[in-house]
């Protein structure tokens, strides 16, 4: 009951920093891999960061609690720099899928399945074939590799990193990003490597062929033959991709520390 009674006791005196603690985790609920799913409910995900939020605030430093911002606007705009921080976490995160879907679509180029999409129901937007299965197959190697649960420890470990109301912005944090977001592309193309370079080789072959033998229609030999040395490539990739995630997630996972660490002014 003592226990019981202190907990509400901090919930009745610090209810703003209940709100803040709630913005940071609200965060990580809007843009990062499985939390902020389209075809996930909203109430879930909503009662999932109260969960969390509840969890959360007994550990959470309440040094800064006296520093609460006085007028509504300036606790507003706290409000907003404090959702900022979880949505970094989530956002970093998105960047490596963002990566594999933009590997999806270079394949997909290059096998003839442009013109194919199917609907993603994770964003709720129209994606490449095989782009789409990369995704899919990326987000239960990140579930069954517990990525999600590395997500909420960076989201407590922000609070240890960078308490309440201590959010600066600062230009290393825009360089990393920077760096991020450019990074999809060479992400993407070492994933897309395999199959790029067997269709370069495939189109090689295929234009010697047309030399040798200009009686043959080039057109449509070459269609079918992109499409089942793509697939076969694809299915002799799955393996090493398996085995690439891990390195991607690693790496994510130090980009999140490091996007947290950017922020301490």
């Amino acid at each position: 009951m003592k226990a019981t009674f202190d907990f509400y006791d901090i919930l009745q005196n610090h209810i703003a920093a209940f709100l803040l603690v709630l913005s940071r985790t609200s965060g990580i609920f809007l843009i990062s891999p499985f939390f902020g799913s389209m075809n996930i409910p909203m109430l879930f995900r909503v009662a999932t960061a109260v969960t969390i939020t509840f969890l959360l605030l007994p550990i959470v430093n309440i040094e800064n609690f006296a520093d609460m911002p006085s007028t509504i606007l300036m606790y507003a705009a706290t409000v907003v720099k404090e959702m900022f921080v979880g949505w970094i976490i989530g956002l970093v995160a998105f960047i490596s899928f963002a990566a594999i879907n933009m590997a999806g679509k270079v394949m997909d180029m290059q096998v003839g399945f442009a013109i194919v999409n199917v609907m993603d129901p994770t964003s709720g937007q129209q994606v490449p074939l095989i782009g789409s299965f990369l995704y899919n197959l990326g987000i239960m190697i990140f579930l069954a590799t517990n990525g999600h649960h590395m997500i909420v420890a960076a989201l407590v470990e922000s609070f240890k990193v960078l308490p309440l109301l201590g959010m600066e912005w600062s230009p290393s944090t825009t360089t990393l990003i920077g760096d991020l977001t450019a990074g999809i592309f060479s992400t993407g193309m070492k994933i897309a490597m395999p199959v790029t370079f067997a269709i370069l080789m495939t189109n090689v072959g295929l234009g010697i062929l047309a030399r040798t033998m200009p009686q043959m229609n080039i057109f449509v030999v070459g269609i079918p033959m992109h499409l089942m040395i793509g697939i076969f490539m694809l299915s002799m990739m799955v393996p090493f991709y398996v085995l690439f995630l891990d390195v991607v997630f690693n790496a994510m996972y130090g980009n999140i520390s490091l996007a947290i660490k950017s922020l301490v002014p």
